[in-house]
């Protein structure tokens, strides 16, 4: 029987927790806002789903390079500071975006630049920001601190698209510049957070080993690696939010406002999920859960690829937001809780990567396959895929099929 936990609602009288959750409701409300506008841009000048691709590809290479060094500067200095000086950068990238819009300019590659710059703050941001989390709360409050870090950041996702399409009919600078401004605000609650890392009287040197330490966690916890690797395949093949722009303009004839609309399903049913789970935690079955979970999200993808229908297809991605809820707060859990506080940035890091996969390099998935096939084709056989890799992780993974608990005894 589910019961409500009260750890639930006191983990929000820690005011680092909240200074956290509100620095993350406001990069999250930046980024959103920012995706719309440069999705919308990218499309307008060049009318390629080739160039929506690449935007994805662009967000995630950095965090690609990037993510075993960032993983490292976590966990080897202040994690506030990092995260504080990353969500500046954020903001620098920002203002470029800002610029180019104001002067007009029709030339399309240093946006892709600026997403470039966007991903490395992010690279950096990501592991510090979850690894921190962890250490603001005891171990019982852990769950639900995570569940709320996770209703707020998609509830910035819920509120970004929808004001980004609104201030897009202001222009795309509009948004570009309201977006500068979210970032350098959540870069000062960060640096307010009270939590003082202990003295680092000896750093470890940078090598090899120092590195790649969270690679070689992950690979001796099957439960982990299965959870992570499940969430990179299934979303990479049946992300279909790089080509949202396409099926507003072209499919359902809504316009930026209602890309915007469009673009906040999912995170409106993950926001319900998610703060379900904070008040009702998930005790039991968590291991079939994820996958239960996982082909709901493809089953959904592939309702939203064959509609036509405005109402059906907001249904339809509001569904997939519920269900990547579950399973980004399954693989958190399991990433997070279990790992050692000295590696938790590494670990994060790694985790970082595997995320952008599915989201952004999914992207640039998704619109080299609509390039080739056309969008509806591309995003239908990216739902069947994720049916399918849920069915093969229940198998290759049967640790994680039989994952009854979700946090393992301290």
């Amino acid at each position: 029987m589910l019961v409500p936990d009260p750890a639930g609602w006191a983990v929000l009288r820690n005011r680092d927790v909240r200074l956290l959750i509100g620095a993350r409701f406001l990069t999250g409300l930046g980024y959103q806002m920012q995706a719309v506008a440069i999705g919308w841009y990218v499309f307008d000048l060049t009318r390629s789903a080739w160039a929506l691709g690449l935007v994805g590809l662009a967000a995630f290479l950095p965090a690609l390079i990037s993510a075993l060094f960032a993983g490292h500067v976590a966990d080897t200095h202040d994690r506030r500071l990092v995260a504080a000086l990353a969500y500046a950068v954020l903001s620098l990238a920002a203002l470029g975006l800002f610029a180019s819009a104001a002067l007009g300019s029709q030339v399309v590659w240093p946006i892709y630049g600026l997403v470039i710059g966007t991903g490395i703050g992010r690279a950096f941001a990501n592991p510090a920001q979850q690894a921190l989390l962890p250490t603001l709360v005891s171990r019982e409050q852990f769950g639900s601190a995570l569940a709320w870090n996770s209703s707020v950041w998609q509830s910035s996702s819920v509120a970004g698209p929808a004001v980004g399409g609104m201030l897009y009919v202001l222009g795309p600078a509009v948004v570009f510049g309201t977006g500068a401004a979210t970032f350098a605000l959540a870069a000062c609650l960060i640096a307010a957070v009270s939590y003082r890392p202990a003295p680092v009287t000896e750093r470890p040197r940078v090598s090899w080993a120092t590195l790649s330490a969270g690679l070689s966690y992950i690979r001796s916890k099957p439960v982990v690696l299965g959870a992570i690797s499940l969430d990179l395949f299934a979303v990479l093949f049946g992300g279909a939010t790089a080509l949202l722009p396409i099926f507003a303009a072209q499919v359902l004839h809504v316009g930026p406002l209602g890309l915007g609309v469009l673009r906040s399903m999912p995170a409106a049913g993950a926001v319900a999920t998610a703060v379900t789970l904070a008040w009702i935690p998930l005790r039991r079955r968590a291991g079939p859960r994820l996958l239960a979970a996982v082909a709901t999200f493809g089953i959904a993808t592939i309702v939203f690829g064959l509609s036509s229908n405005l109402f059906l297809s907001m249904a339809a991605l509001f569904v997939i937001g519920a269900a990547d809820m579950i399973s980004v707060f399954v693989r958190q859990s399991l990433v997070q809780g279990e790992t050692p506080d000295a590696m938790r940035g590494r670990v994060a890091a790694v985790n970082t990567v595997f995320i952008g996969a599915s989201n952004e390099l999914g992207e640039f998935e998704s619109g080299t396959l609509a390039a080739l096939v056309g969008a509806v084709p591309a995003v239908v056989a990216g739902g069947v895929a994720t049916v399918l890799v849920a069915v093969c992780w229940a198998r290759f993974f049967p640790a994680l099929r039989r994952r009854d608990r979700l946090m393992a005894e301290a």
